[in-house]
């Protein structure tokens, strides 16, 4: 049995500690080497069309041309005559193939520089595809890692089994960065064939915001409150609309928290951006109004330009500025939020301040106090409204059967209301 050169020791104990170090299997990083070798023993090997490389259990590395055996020649880059392949297979016969072992000085010498090259090429290639396949199915989720480097790329955060990359986009403007620093991030892409990092990570993202109130309120996590909609300009301030069915739930307190402490928590995480958690409402008059807090509206209307939806809103004087925000901020957020392009205009002296929406104010109010006491939904309570129940009282003069009649209400739904009242 051959002894093992010293470079076929070097060689075998590199792709195991490649292989350890990498998580790639041996067996994938030997059939990389030979492919990678086989490429250059193509170009070095130009006697020979058809060549294999094999690497022993030792790290021996030998050069194979596959050659058709025939009693004459004609082309020595495809064939070989029998007596010469019985030179070193003794089982050769006619118009058979051999494997005919190929001596030549570069090939060593190649061998080597390919091994090497490997390193930064399929290598990299490899320990990228089992990065992926360790964060298949995270897209969206919060990861929490330390940062490894940074470069004109951006920031390198270490997740224990995988380096994920965060580019200048994806950062907080402003927020400072520092190698070992420990950081919650968004796994935003996998990356398992492009050049590049295996992984792309924000923070700048609204679903950042959105995973951050999901980690922090149990409410959200579990159902009982939801997320309808988030507005973000990282760095600067955020709008959360949120809602729950359920009466006796307040969705923003639960956000905020026992004296702020979950929105305080998630405020700390973004660094002290601002955060605008609202209530969501069916109504777009009502969600524009809480969209567009701190600023008090005097009017909103309902307009269509073009077929894009528009909320023509009057303010007066001294809500001008607050409505539309530093920069247009606020306004800017809220229209983001709502998904309608906004119009804030100042109120004329002529205009009486919410005169023209005092009915809608006061079927918006019986509405909303029907869905509560009765325990239905906005629809339902909007349609008892529409057929003339604006208030608790108004329903227990009703009967059963007259509930039971209205179109969309039905015998359950009025059943059900009737068990609510009686409680």
């Amino acid at each position: 049995m051959s002894k093992m050169t010293e470079e076929q020791k070097q060689r075998m104990q590199l792709i195991d500690y490649l292989a350890k170090q990498r998580g790639v299997s041996r067996e994938e990083l030997m059939a990389m080497l030979e492919r990678t070798i086989r490429e250059a023993a193509r170009k070095a090997v130009r006697n020979y069309q058809n060549v294999e490389v094999k690497i022993d259990e030792k790290g021996g590395v030998a050069c194979l041309a596959r050659l058709m055996v025939v009693s004459k020649v004609v082309d020595p880059t495809l064939e070989i005559d029998l007596p010469t392949a019985l030179t070193k297979v003794p089982e050769a016969e006619l118009n058979q193939e051999v494997l005919w072992e190929v001596d030549t000085k570069d090939f060593g010498r190649i061998a080597s520089q390919v091994a090497r090259q490997l390193l930064t090429s399929g290598l990299q290639e490899a320990e990228k595809r089992h990065v992926v396949s360790q964060f298949m199915g995270q897209e969206g989720q919060l990861l929490n890692g330390t940062i490894s480097r940074r470069d004109k790329n951006g920031v390198w955060i270490d997740f224990g089994n995988g380096e994920g990359l965060m580019p200048p986009k994806g950062c907080i403007p402003g927020e400072q960065y520092e190698i070992n620093d420990h950081i919650t991030v968004l796994l935003k892409t996998l990356n398992p064939d492009k050049p590049g990092a295996s992984l792309f990570v924000t923070r700048s993202s609204a679903d950042f915001v959105r995973r951050l109130f999901e980690r922090e309120v149990s409410e959200i996590s579990d159902g009982t409150v939801e997320i309808k909609g988030v507005a973000r300009e990282p760095g600067y301030r955020t709008k959360i609309a949120v809602y729950s069915e359920q009466a006796n739930v307040d969705p923003v307190g639960a956000c905020v928290g026992v004296r702020g402490a979950r929105v305080r928590m998630i405020v700390s995480e973004l660094g002290g951006e601002k955060v605008d958690i609202i209530n969501w409402d069916p109504d777009i008059r009502v969600f524009a109004e809480n969209a567009l807090k701190p600023a008090k509206l005097a009017k909103v209307f309902v307009e269509e330009e073009n077929g894009e939806k528009v909320l023509q809103v009057r303010v007066t004087e001294d809500q001008l500025s607050l409505s539309i925000g530093k920069k247009g901020q606020n306004a800017r957020l809220a229209a983001k939020l709502l998904g309608w392009k906004i119009k804030i205009e100042r109120l004329s002296a002529e205009e009486p301040v919410q005169e023209e929406n005092t009915m809608e104010q006061m079927i918006r109010q019986a509405t909303k106090l029907l869905a509560e006491t009765c325990q239905v939904s906005e629809e339902t309570a909007r349609l008892l409204v529409a057929n003339g129940y604006h208030s608790v009282e108004g329903l227990r003069e009703a009967s059963q059967e007259e509930l039971a009649e209205i179109d969309g209400i039905g015998p359950e739904t009025a059943a059900q209301i009737f068990a609510t009242l009686a409680q």
